[in-house]
């Protein structure tokens, strides 16, 4: 059999002409985003870009999956930021320090989880709570930085929560500083408008590429360096790329160490889970029909994130924007994840001083960009249109985050989701264990599901299914249950889907005494009465 080395120098030697352009393309994307990803984080800037060259370079050989790129997400800025502030306690210097201490133990923990197999787990959460988590997640992104690209002195949001955040929005409007605000409303022009140009060219000129050079060249029309503007700080102070032990593992004891664990359980479930959607979702796109070891890669991902704490790295994980556009770049093997790395260690080797020139308001155009797209109002649309309990899981999920954090949030989506299977029929034996009964017959398996398929014993259905020949022929027989939800019904297609990728079939069996809560082929199904 041939190893695994061997095959990546054979794809190497296949693909890198390829690899090597789509990794260029998507270093250019990714530089300015792990830039502002890291400041919004309340790390030095430079660290962001750090976090994505360990991602390429010593990641991507190791990873599970072969056309997603790693590095420092827009989903984690609230935990990170939240981390650095509540554990230096308004000492920022210190507060990384103490966070990066953090990012190395949960890196650990992910290596252990990945060793464990427990990528399947992901799975368990239903899909309306995770949507809302980032949706909330966009939201509290938007509610900070729209101040920055209003030229409004950090002082006035520091140390604001995210509903207080909003609510000073009115005020930094009729407060701005001009030119910066010029920079940051000509960013947003750019960054939403350009993808509705139809044109061939221009689609294939990253924004936030567009974005960077515009802000430089304003920022120095402007006069941003200026000492008039000191106080609303407009330009990038990256801080210095160099390699040094910066991690403190203090937060382990006294005081500090409910926060520390707060902290480790955010960064260990968050960060996996938005990595292991994110390579779900990858191999969906994926034109080769590539299927990733998910725990491989969670394996990877956490080692990378001990890498990073320990040079002073935020968390990273396979970022789904970055990795959609390596796929539309032509990218084919992990090499372009590689070379993408590659290409970042030379921006910063050889452009730190173009990197000073950055105004804040450009970076914080981008991150309100990536902010909406998590809030975008059309996923509001889109769970209404699935079914009204998902849109109100979906926005429980939302309001608590913004009023508490993220892991209550999810908790309260769960925890409502749970409620309502319960009042929709589930049997309380059926609420977190499968009844099911498999059967072969005339040359096909027959499985049967009894009183509920829900998000929340999934894992027990999937766990049966993935012991059959992905060539069999199967057929899923649901008519005994009371509820089958939407989580199930979403994933049911993307099993169907990897039954036909590998030569086989599953069917699902018309539910003849079932409705379906709304018209969405994969709305949740409820037995008549």
């Amino acid at each position: 059999m041939e190893s695994q080395q061997s095959k990546q120098i054979g794809s190497f030697r296949t693909n890198w002409t390829k690899d090597l352009l789509s990794g260029f393309l998507v270093s250019l994307i990714a530089l300015p985003l792990c830039l502002g990803i890291a400041g919004a984080s309340n790390f030095p800037p430079i660290m962001g870009v750090l976090t994505a060259i360990i991602g390429g370079m010593l990641v991507a050989p190791l990873a599970g999956s072969e056309l997603t790129i790693k590095g420092p997400a827009a989903g984690l800025i609230v935990i990170v930021a939240g981390a650095v502030e509540e554990l230096g306690r308004g000492n920022n210097e210190l507060g990384w320090k103490l966070a990066l201490g953090v990012v190395l133990v949960a890196g650990a923990i992910q290596v252990v989880l990945g060793l464990l197999k427990v990528a399947k787990l992901s799975d368990f959460f239903p899909l309306s709570a995770v949507h809302g988590m980032l949706a909330a997640i966009g939201i509290i992104i938007m509610s900070k930085q729209i101040h920055w690209a209003l030229g409004v002195n950090p002082a006035l949001t520091k140390g604001k929560e995210p509903l207080e955040l909003l609510a000073l929005v009115p005020h930094s409007l009729s407060h701005p500083t001009v030119p910066i605000a010029i920079i940051g409303l000509i960013s947003l022009v750019i960054l939403f408008g350009m993808p509705k140009i139809n044109n061939p060219i221009v689609k294939k000129i990253p924004p936030a590429l567009i974005v960077l050079i515009v802000g430089v060249v304003l920022g120095q029309v402007m006069g941003l360096n200026g000492a008039q503007y000191a106080d609303v700080k407009p330009l990038v102070n990256p801080g210095d790329f160099a390699l040094g032990f910066n991690v403190s593992f203090a937060g382990m004891t006294g005081d500090l160490l409910p926060i520390f664990l707060k902290y480790l359980l955010m960064f260990a479930l968050i960060g996996s889970l938005e990595s292991l959607l994110t390579g779900k979702a990858i191999d969906i796109l994926d034109p080769k029909q590539n299927k990733s070891n998910l725990s491989k890669d969670l394996f990877a991902v956490g080692l990378g994130n001990m890498a990073s704490g320990l040079l002073g790295g935020l968390p990273m994980i396979s970022e789904v924007a970055r990795s959609s556009a390596n796929i539309n770049n032509g990218g084919q093997s992990r090499w372009a994840n590689f070379f993408h790395g590659v290409f970042l260690l030379i921006f910063v080797l050889a452009l730190t001083p173009i990197i000073k020139m950055i105004p804040m308001a450009s970076l914080a155009a981008m991150l309100i960009y990536v902010g909406f797209r998590l809030a975008n109002p059309k996923e509001f649309a889109h769970m209404w249109h699935i079914g009204r309990e998902q849109l109100a899981i979906f926005m429980v999920t939302i309001i608590v985050t913004l009023a508490t954090d993220l892991l209550i949030g999810i908790g309260a989506g769960i925890a409502l989701k749970l409620a309502i299977e319960l009042i929709n029929g589930v049997p309380l034996k059926n609420l977190f264990r499968a009844d099911t009964e498999m059967k072969y017959e005339n040359g096909q398996y027959l499985l049967k599901i009894n009183g509920a398929g829900v998000f929340s014993n999934y894992l027990g259905i999937k766990k049966t299914l993935e012991k059959l020949p992905k060539e069999a022929q199967v057929v899923i027989d649901a008519n005994n249950t009371y509820y089958v939800d939407h989580t199930v019904m979403e994933n049911l297609h993307h099993l169907q889907r990897e039954f036909q990728q590998s030569g086989g079939k599953m069917i699902m069996e018309a539910l003849v005494n079932h409705k379906p809560v709304s018209d969405h082929p994969f709305a949740a199904l409820k037995k008549s009465k």
